[in-house]
């Protein structure tokens, strides 16, 4: 079961969301959804399908093996870095628009 917690921290981590913002999805308290994640407790089939819901896969990606589940695994972290560099690149070209905007300001005094 171990196995499933992982994937379902790397499905939540993908959409940058915390455990409190799935677990008020999924209507539970953040220590059972953390308990989820860490494989402490077990998930009915209920629960796996309302998770699979959340994060728009089939119930299959929540119970792919690490071997089965490798490569998925590795696109996902890549896509997660690549959002992070994304919004990093986002906050450097304002950060730039607004050093050229502070300039000309100086500059017309």
């Amino acid at each position: 079961m171990d196995h499933i917690g992982k994937n379902i921290k790397l499905l939540r981590q993908k959409h940058n969301w915390n455990q409190s913002q799935v677990a008020k999805q999924l209507k539970i308290s953040t220590p059972a959804f953390s308990k989820i994640e860490t494989g402490i407790t077990d998930v009915n089939y209920s629960r796996l399908d309302q998770i699979a819901k959340i994060f728009e896969v089939p119930v299959t990606a929540l119970l792919a093996h690490e071997k089965d589940n490798f490569q998925s695994k590795r696109q996902e972290e890549l896509e997660i870095l690549t959002n992070k560099l994304n919004k990093r690149e986002e906050e450097i070209i304002k950060l730039q628009s607004l050093l050229i905007e502070l300039y000309e300001e100086v500059r017309k005094k």
